[in-house]
């Protein structure tokens, strides 16, 4: 096959994606309900790796690991740092530009081991930069970082585990 005709295989297949602006999961669809809102443009793409942190609790008489926090880098399209991604949750960019995050809405993987897909609201900002104006964040394509169903009792309230895991952000704006 000539390069042209790779170019334009390549094309059809990113085009339903770019001519609705929207990014596309393993099975090439983003669930509904994880679809940023109409009219909202893609702004940035990361890929994260990190660990999502986890904390033995005990409530009501019941003991599980709980999420305290992620703690990832945050690369662009090229494979260089740009950000990291923390409590809050949070994004903050070396621009210094940060957005806060809110779940909207989740979708459970088929792969049982991974933290959910999800699309959250921005419900802060700080810093100016490409963060600034960003509306709305999708996580898609997570690998990893479910927390374990089982180590998790009496003789190991308080202690933390780090599960690594990487995610797929595309942060959208008006």
């Amino acid at each position: 096959m000539t390069a042209t005709g790779i170019f334009g295989v390549a094309l059809l297949v990113l085009m339903p994606a770019l001519a609705y602006g929207q990014p596309s999961g393993p099975a090439g669809e983003v669930p509904p309900q994880l679809k940023a809102p109409e009219g909202a443009k893609l702004v940035l793409h990361a890929h994260a790796k990190g660990d999502q942190v986890y904390t033995c609790k005990q409530d009501g008489g019941q003991y599980s690991w709980t999420l305290k926090a992620p703690n990832a880098q945050l690369f662009d399209e090229s494979g260089k740092v740009i950000g990291h991604h923390f409590a809050g949750p949070t994004w903050q960019l070396n621009d210094s530009s940060a957005v806060v995050g809110k779940v909207a809405a989740r979708f459970d993987p088929s792969d049982k081991d991974s933290v959910p897909w999800l699309l959250l609201t921005a419900s802060d900002h700080s810093g100016k930069g490409l963060l600034s104006n960003v509306t709305h964040i999708q996580r898609l394509n997570t690998r990893g970082g479910k927390a374990p169903a089982a180590g998790c009792d009496a003789s190991h309230v308080g202690d933390e585990i780090r599960v690594p895991y990487t995610a797929d952000y595309f942060f959208y704006g008006n």
